[in-house]
Protein backbone atom coordinates (compact mmCIF):
# COMPACT_ATOMS: atom_id res chain seq x y z
CA UNK A 1 0.00 0.00 0.00
CA UNK A 2 1.37 3.04 -1.39
CA UNK A 3 -0.63 6.61 0.44
CA UNK A 4 -0.48 10.38 0.79
CA UNK A 5 -2.90 11.80 3.39
CA UNK A 6 -4.49 14.97 2.91
CA UNK A 7 -6.30 16.91 5.42
CA UNK A 8 -8.50 19.56 3.12
CA UNK A 9 -9.99 17.62 1.02
CA UNK A 10 -13.19 17.27 2.81
CA UNK A 11 -13.40 21.23 2.69
CA UNK A 12 -11.29 22.18 -0.61
CA UNK A 13 -12.70 23.85 -3.50
CA UNK A 14 -13.63 21.01 -6.26
CA UNK A 15 -10.63 22.26 -8.50
CA UNK A 16 -8.17 21.91 -5.54
CA UNK A 17 -9.32 18.14 -4.69
CA UNK A 18 -9.07 17.39 -8.28
CA UNK A 19 -5.29 18.48 -8.02
CA UNK A 20 -4.56 16.55 -5.62
CA UNK A 21 -6.06 13.34 -6.65
CA UNK A 22 -3.92 14.58 -9.66
CA UNK A 23 -1.14 14.65 -8.12
CA UNK A 24 -1.73 11.47 -6.04
CA UNK A 25 -1.77 9.64 -8.69
CA UNK A 26 1.33 11.59 -9.80
CA UNK A 27 3.63 10.43 -7.53
CA UNK A 28 2.66 6.66 -7.66
CA UNK A 29 0.34 6.42 -4.56
CA UNK A 30 -3.17 3.89 -5.09
CA UNK A 31 -4.52 5.08 -1.41
CA UNK A 32 -5.15 8.57 0.02
CA UNK A 33 -6.22 8.89 3.90
CA UNK A 34 -8.17 11.77 5.09
CA UNK A 35 -10.28 12.97 7.85
CA UNK A 36 -14.41 13.69 7.64
CA UNK A 37 -14.34 17.40 8.90
CA UNK A 38 -15.49 20.46 9.68
CA UNK A 39 -17.12 20.45 13.11
CA UNK A 40 -18.64 23.80 14.41
CA UNK A 41 -21.36 25.07 16.86
CA UNK A 42 -24.46 26.39 16.08
CA UNK A 43 -24.96 28.39 12.65
CA UNK A 44 -26.34 31.30 15.19
CA UNK A 45 -23.61 31.48 17.50
CA UNK A 46 -25.45 30.88 20.88
CA UNK A 47 -23.32 27.66 20.80
CA UNK A 48 -19.37 28.48 20.16
CA UNK A 49 -17.48 27.17 17.46
CA UNK A 50 -14.08 26.59 19.47
CA UNK A 51 -12.13 27.39 16.39
CA UNK A 52 -11.88 29.76 13.95
CA UNK A 53 -14.08 28.51 11.32
CA UNK A 54 -14.93 31.86 9.30
CA UNK A 55 -11.40 32.45 8.66
CA UNK A 56 -10.43 33.97 5.20
CA UNK A 57 -7.46 31.33 4.37
CA UNK A 58 -6.36 28.90 1.93
CA UNK A 59 -8.16 25.10 2.30
CA UNK A 60 -4.56 23.88 3.46
CA UNK A 61 -4.60 26.72 6.10
CA UNK A 62 -7.95 25.61 7.15
CA UNK A 63 -9.87 28.10 6.03
CA UNK A 64 -13.11 25.84 4.95
CA UNK A 65 -15.23 28.57 3.32
CA UNK A 66 -18.28 27.99 5.09
CA UNK A 67 -18.12 24.22 4.78
CA UNK A 68 -19.64 22.05 7.74
CA UNK A 69 -20.47 18.65 8.18
CA UNK A 70 -21.48 18.29 12.00
CA UNK A 71 -22.94 21.76 13.84
CA UNK A 72 -25.41 21.76 17.28
CA UNK A 73 -29.12 22.62 16.28
CA UNK A 74 -30.01 24.87 19.48
CA UNK A 75 -33.62 24.63 18.45
CA UNK A 76 -33.84 20.66 18.37
CA UNK A 77 -31.13 20.84 21.48
CA UNK A 78 -29.24 18.19 19.69
CA UNK A 79 -26.18 17.15 16.83
CA UNK A 80 -27.11 17.95 13.52
CA UNK A 81 -25.67 16.64 10.00
CA UNK A 82 -25.27 19.40 7.03
CA UNK A 83 -26.02 17.06 3.76
CA UNK A 84 -25.96 20.09 1.69
CA UNK A 85 -23.65 21.46 -0.65
CA UNK A 86 -21.20 22.79 1.70
CA UNK A 87 -21.93 19.75 3.56
CA UNK A 88 -21.52 15.56 2.57
CA UNK A 89 -21.86 16.64 -1.11
CA UNK A 90 -18.01 17.28 -0.79
CA UNK A 91 -17.45 14.27 0.35
CA UNK A 92 -19.86 12.98 -2.46
CA UNK A 93 -17.28 14.97 -5.47
CA UNK A 94 -14.25 13.27 -3.31
CA UNK A 95 -15.43 9.75 -3.48
CA UNK A 96 -16.83 10.07 -7.16
CA UNK A 97 -13.21 11.74 -7.83
CA UNK A 98 -11.09 8.93 -6.16
CA UNK A 99 -13.12 6.65 -8.35
CA UNK A 100 -12.47 7.79 -11.56
CA UNK A 101 -8.81 7.51 -10.69
CA UNK A 102 -8.82 4.07 -9.18
CA UNK A 103 -7.42 5.41 -5.87
CA UNK A 104 -8.66 4.04 -2.78
CA UNK A 105 -9.44 6.17 0.09
CA UNK A 106 -9.09 5.25 3.79
CA UNK A 107 -12.04 7.84 5.74
CA UNK A 108 -11.44 8.53 9.60
CA UNK A 109 -15.12 9.52 11.14
CA UNK A 110 -13.73 12.19 12.56
CA UNK A 111 -10.32 14.04 14.14
CA UNK A 112 -9.61 14.00 18.07
CA UNK A 113 -7.85 17.44 17.48
CA UNK A 114 -9.88 20.90 17.36
CA UNK A 115 -8.10 22.09 14.13
CA UNK A 116 -11.22 22.08 12.77
CA UNK A 117 -13.48 20.85 15.33
CA UNK A 118 -13.42 17.27 15.53
CA UNK A 119 -14.62 15.35 18.94
CA UNK A 120 -12.92 18.92 20.88
CA UNK A 121 -16.09 20.36 19.35
CA UNK A 122 -18.55 17.76 19.98
CA UNK A 123 -17.70 17.78 23.72
CA UNK A 124 -17.55 21.42 24.08
CA UNK A 125 -21.57 21.66 23.03
CA UNK A 126 -21.93 20.31 26.01
CA UNK A 127 -19.60 22.24 27.89
CA UNK A 128 -17.02 20.10 29.06
CA UNK A 129 -13.49 21.17 29.76
CA UNK A 130 -12.82 17.46 29.43
CA UNK A 131 -10.41 17.30 26.00
CA UNK A 132 -9.57 13.14 27.13
CA UNK A 133 -12.05 11.78 28.75
CA UNK A 134 -15.47 13.28 28.15
CA UNK A 135 -16.11 12.43 24.79
CA UNK A 136 -15.15 8.70 25.18
CA UNK A 137 -17.46 7.70 27.83
CA UNK A 138 -20.49 10.67 28.17
CA UNK A 139 -23.58 8.69 26.71
CA UNK A 140 -24.34 11.97 24.76
CA UNK A 141 -21.40 12.18 22.83
CA UNK A 142 -21.22 8.57 22.53
CA UNK A 143 -24.49 8.65 21.01
CA UNK A 144 -23.96 11.46 18.64
CA UNK A 145 -20.96 9.04 17.34
CA UNK A 146 -22.87 6.35 16.55
CA UNK A 147 -25.13 8.45 14.77
CA UNK A 148 -22.67 10.28 12.81
CA UNK A 149 -21.05 6.77 11.72
CA UNK A 150 -24.85 5.24 10.83
CA UNK A 151 -25.70 8.35 8.34
CA UNK A 152 -22.10 7.73 6.77
CA UNK A 153 -21.85 4.59 6.85
CA UNK A 154 -25.82 4.43 5.07
CA UNK A 155 -25.72 7.55 2.85
CA UNK A 156 -25.94 6.80 -0.67
CA UNK A 157 -23.67 9.10 -3.01
CA UNK A 158 -25.65 11.96 -4.94
CA UNK A 159 -22.90 11.23 -7.83
CA UNK A 160 -22.55 7.67 -8.24
CA UNK A 161 -26.05 6.12 -6.49
CA UNK A 162 -24.03 3.50 -4.25
CA UNK A 163 -23.90 4.09 -0.41
CA UNK A 164 -21.03 4.23 1.16
CA UNK A 165 -20.75 0.88 2.59
CA UNK A 166 -21.10 -0.85 -0.93
CA UNK A 167 -18.36 1.72 -2.62
CA UNK A 168 -15.10 -0.30 -3.36
CA UNK A 169 -13.46 3.04 -3.67
CA UNK A 170 -13.70 3.24 0.09
CA UNK A 171 -10.69 0.90 1.33
CA UNK A 172 -11.32 1.08 5.59
CA UNK A 173 -13.01 3.60 7.72
CA UNK A 174 -10.86 4.30 10.87
CA UNK A 175 -12.87 5.47 14.03
CA UNK A 176 -10.94 8.82 14.52
CA UNK A 177 -7.37 10.59 13.79
CA UNK A 178 -5.48 9.87 17.07
CA UNK A 179 -8.27 9.31 19.39
CA UNK A 180 -6.05 10.16 22.35
CA UNK A 181 -8.27 9.14 25.19
CA UNK A 182 -6.87 8.69 28.61
CA UNK A 183 -7.15 6.37 30.96
CA UNK A 184 -5.23 3.89 27.91
CA UNK A 185 -8.31 1.36 29.35
CA UNK A 186 -10.93 3.91 28.18
CA UNK A 187 -9.30 4.31 24.20
CA UNK A 188 -9.30 0.42 24.44
CA UNK A 189 -12.52 0.03 25.70
CA UNK A 190 -14.14 2.93 23.42
CA UNK A 191 -12.27 1.44 20.62
CA UNK A 192 -13.92 -1.96 20.74
CA UNK A 193 -17.55 -0.64 21.09
CA UNK A 194 -17.19 1.11 18.59
CA UNK A 195 -15.38 -0.86 15.79
CA UNK A 196 -17.60 -3.72 16.86
CA UNK A 197 -20.29 -0.75 15.49
CA UNK A 198 -18.99 -0.56 12.74
CA UNK A 199 -18.57 -3.71 11.85
CA UNK A 200 -22.25 -4.24 12.53
CA UNK A 201 -23.35 -1.35 9.81
CA UNK A 202 -20.85 -2.32 7.24
CA UNK A 203 -19.19 -6.01 6.87
CA UNK A 204 -17.48 -4.59 3.50
CA UNK A 205 -14.91 -2.22 4.78
CA UNK A 206 -11.87 -2.77 6.79
CA UNK A 207 -11.72 -1.52 9.96
CA UNK A 208 -8.84 0.50 12.14
CA UNK A 209 -8.56 2.62 15.04
CA UNK A 210 -6.65 5.53 13.23
CA UNK A 211 -4.57 5.35 16.76
CA UNK A 212 -0.71 6.68 16.64
CA UNK A 213 0.23 3.27 18.78
CA UNK A 214 3.87 4.77 19.00
CA UNK A 215 4.31 4.19 23.53
CA UNK A 216 1.69 1.59 23.59
CA UNK A 217 3.11 -0.56 20.65
CA UNK A 218 -0.21 -0.95 18.69
CA UNK A 219 -2.17 -2.44 22.05
CA UNK A 220 -5.52 -2.26 20.32
CA UNK A 221 -4.08 -4.42 17.40
CA UNK A 222 -5.95 -7.17 19.53
CA UNK A 223 -9.23 -6.09 19.56
CA UNK A 224 -10.37 -8.65 16.90
CA UNK A 225 -13.24 -5.87 15.34
CA UNK A 226 -10.09 -3.98 14.19
CA UNK A 227 -8.87 -5.77 10.39
CA UNK A 228 -5.40 -3.77 10.89
CA UNK A 229 -3.02 -1.72 13.38
CA UNK A 230 -2.05 1.44 12.71
CA UNK A 231 0.90 4.34 14.11
CA UNK A 232 2.34 7.48 13.29
CA UNK A 233 5.73 8.42 13.07
CA UNK A 234 7.44 11.52 13.72
CA UNK A 235 11.03 10.51 14.92
CA UNK A 236 12.11 13.89 16.69
CA UNK A 237 9.27 14.11 18.35
CA UNK A 238 9.96 11.03 20.13
CA UNK A 239 13.57 12.06 20.08
CA UNK A 240 14.14 9.60 17.48
CA UNK A 241 17.45 9.59 15.00
CA UNK A 242 16.69 8.74 11.49
CA UNK A 243 18.63 4.93 12.40
CA UNK A 244 16.59 4.56 15.21
CA UNK A 245 13.19 5.32 13.28
CA UNK A 246 14.07 3.15 10.99
CA UNK A 247 14.79 0.78 13.12
CA UNK A 248 11.26 0.97 14.78
CA UNK A 249 9.78 0.72 11.28
CA UNK A 250 11.27 -2.72 11.45
CA UNK A 251 10.28 -3.55 14.77
CA UNK A 252 6.37 -2.69 14.58
CA UNK A 253 6.58 -4.86 11.12
CA UNK A 254 7.34 -7.64 13.25
CA UNK A 255 4.60 -6.98 15.90
CA UNK A 256 2.62 -6.97 12.84
CA UNK A 257 3.96 -10.42 12.31
CA UNK A 258 3.28 -11.84 15.74
CA UNK A 259 0.06 -10.56 15.56
CA UNK A 260 -1.50 -11.79 12.41
CA UNK A 261 -2.56 -8.74 11.11
CA UNK A 262 -1.24 -5.99 8.50
CA UNK A 263 0.02 -2.55 10.10
CA UNK A 264 0.09 0.66 8.21
CA UNK A 265 2.74 3.21 9.05
CA UNK A 266 -0.09 5.67 8.22
CA UNK A 267 1.33 8.89 9.02
CA UNK A 268 4.97 10.36 9.39
CA UNK A 269 6.98 13.05 8.46
CA UNK A 270 10.80 14.87 8.61
CA UNK A 271 11.33 18.65 8.20
CA UNK A 272 12.46 19.56 4.87
CA UNK A 273 14.81 21.97 6.43
CA UNK A 274 16.72 19.16 7.89
CA UNK A 275 19.92 18.60 5.55
CA UNK A 276 19.18 14.62 5.81
CA UNK A 277 15.75 15.16 4.89
CA UNK A 278 15.87 12.89 1.38
CA UNK A 279 18.46 10.62 2.49
CA UNK A 280 16.20 10.10 5.53
CA UNK A 281 12.75 9.27 3.00
CA UNK A 282 14.63 7.02 1.08
CA UNK A 283 16.08 4.92 3.82
CA UNK A 284 12.79 4.43 5.22
CA UNK A 285 11.08 3.88 2.37
CA UNK A 286 13.78 1.23 1.21
CA UNK A 287 12.79 -0.29 4.40
CA UNK A 288 9.00 -0.45 3.67
CA UNK A 289 9.57 -1.99 0.23
CA UNK A 290 11.92 -4.32 1.56
CA UNK A 291 10.28 -5.79 4.48
CA UNK A 292 8.20 -8.07 3.67
CA UNK A 293 5.85 -8.07 6.86
CA UNK A 294 5.32 -4.24 6.26
CA UNK A 295 1.76 -3.42 4.64
CA UNK A 296 2.97 0.24 3.44
CA UNK A 297 3.10 3.56 3.94
CA UNK A 298 0.97 6.65 3.76
CA UNK A 299 3.10 10.42 3.87
CA UNK A 300 2.00 12.74 5.61
CA UNK A 301 1.23 14.94 3.61
CA UNK A 302 0.45 15.70 -0.21
CA UNK A 303 -0.43 19.11 -0.76
CA UNK A 304 -1.25 20.97 -4.42
CA UNK A 305 -1.72 24.11 -5.59
CA UNK A 306 -4.26 26.03 -3.80
CA UNK A 307 -6.89 28.36 -5.32
CA UNK A 308 -4.56 31.44 -4.76
CA UNK A 309 -2.18 29.87 -7.26
CA UNK A 310 0.27 28.79 -4.93
CA UNK A 311 1.28 25.64 -2.90
CA UNK A 312 1.43 25.96 1.02
CA UNK A 313 4.32 27.94 2.65
CA UNK A 314 4.37 25.39 5.28
CA UNK A 315 6.55 27.01 7.96
CA UNK A 316 6.34 25.67 10.47
CA UNK A 317 6.49 21.15 10.69
CA UNK A 318 7.69 21.59 6.92
CA UNK A 319 6.18 17.89 6.46
CA UNK A 320 4.42 19.12 3.42
CA UNK A 321 4.83 16.67 0.15
CA UNK A 322 4.57 18.09 -3.26
CA UNK A 323 4.09 17.33 -7.03
CA UNK A 324 6.96 19.80 -8.20
CA UNK A 325 10.18 17.26 -8.76
CA UNK A 326 11.56 17.89 -5.49
CA UNK A 327 13.72 15.49 -4.21
CA UNK A 328 11.68 14.19 -1.81
CA UNK A 329 8.95 13.84 -4.21
CA UNK A 330 11.33 11.81 -6.27
CA UNK A 331 12.04 9.52 -3.54
CA UNK A 332 8.60 8.76 -3.06
CA UNK A 333 7.80 8.07 -6.66
CA UNK A 334 11.03 6.38 -6.99
CA UNK A 335 9.64 4.25 -4.02
CA UNK A 336 6.09 3.49 -5.35
CA UNK A 337 7.52 2.47 -8.96
CA UNK A 338 9.69 -0.12 -6.82
CA UNK A 339 7.00 -1.41 -4.70
CA UNK A 340 4.82 -2.00 -7.90
CA UNK A 341 7.01 -3.88 -9.65
CA UNK A 342 7.78 -6.29 -6.70
CA UNK A 343 3.54 -6.60 -6.37
CA UNK A 344 3.90 -7.25 -10.07
CA UNK A 345 6.30 -10.01 -9.96
CA UNK A 346 4.57 -11.62 -6.64
CA UNK A 347 1.65 -11.59 -8.45
CA UNK A 348 3.13 -13.57 -11.60
CA UNK A 349 4.89 -16.33 -9.49
CA UNK A 350 1.26 -16.76 -7.72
Amino acid sequence: MIGVNNHYLTFGSKDEVIRVLDDATAVGANVIRTFLQPVIGSLDGSVATIWDWRAKRDASDLGVKDTYLLYWDPRAGRMAINDGANGMQKVDFLIAEAGKRRLKLIIAFLDFWSYTGGAQQMRAWYGSPDKSGFFFQDPRTKQDYRTWVSHVVQRVNTLTGLAYRDDPTIMAWELMNEGNARPDALRLAWTAEMSAYVKSLDSNHLVSSGHASVSDKLSDLTIPTLDFGTWHGYPLFYKLTVKQFNDTIIEFCQLALRAGKPVLLEEFGYARSNRDSAEAYAMWLDTLVRDPNCAGWVVWRLVSRQDSGGYPADEDEQFDIRNDGGAISNIVKAAAEWAAQIRKAVGGIR
